[in-house]
């Protein structure tokens, strides 16, 4: 039993390594060395819980989507206005991208990695759902289609994990940013105060 517990926690740690390790030098320049010693864990400990570099990353990528649904689940059960959960769900998904480097990397992950989980396919069905719901309640203008609205929540979030990687010296934080946008969306599209 405590092998078992030892081997939870190397693989726990790996993994969370990983995810730093990809989020700092993106997939190509993430290397298992860096991640073993970031991990304090052995090689062999590594190709014991992973046979390759990609496995490992895959990983990473499921680590980052489960924490993205766990944010989806809690936001899509609550009642009330559509169109507020979709905004309390762009703006818990900005600051997961802000705050948690396994949801960065698999943000950065379904970029470099064509083969990779898609990211977005954690939360964009719930938000197009939401959105569906939205328009059928009357909360979005007749002219704001929801696939339209979506596209423009996809790309905000995108847009939110490039600034939160590159910056441009600027201290207000992407999560930050896009509250500030998703009110300027909301002027656009919503019906009335929501």
């Amino acid at each position: 039993m405590v092998a078992q517990e030892r081997a939870v926690r190397t693989r726990e740690a790996l993994v969370r390594a990983a995810a730093a390790e990809i989020d700092r030098k993106g997939y190509a320049g993430a290397t298992l060395s860096g991640i073993c010693k970031s991990a304090e864990v052995s090689m062999g400990a590594l190709t014991f819980h992973f046979a390759s570099k990609s496995e490992l990353a895959d990983a990473v990528v499921k680590r980052g989507c489960e924490v993205t649904r766990a944010l989806v689940d809690e936001v899509a059960g609550t009642q009330g206005h559509a169109l507020r959960s979709v905004g309390a769900l762009t703006l818990g998904l900005a600051r997961l991208l802000e705050e948690d480097a396994a949801v960065r990397s698999a943000a950065l992950l379904t970029r470099e990695r064509p083969d990779a989980a898609d990211w977005a396919a954690a939360w964009l069905p719930a938000v197009r759902r939401l959105l569906d719901h939205a328009s059928g309640q009357g909360e979005l203008r007749a002219e704001a289609r929801p696939m339209a609205v979506a596209a423009l929540i996809a790309h905000l979030l995108v847009g939110a994990e490039v600034w939160r990687r590159t910056g441009s010296g600027e201290r207000e934080s992407a999560a930050n940013r896009v509250a500030r946008l998703w009110e300027l969306v909301l002027n656009g599209v919503a019906v009335g105060d929501v």
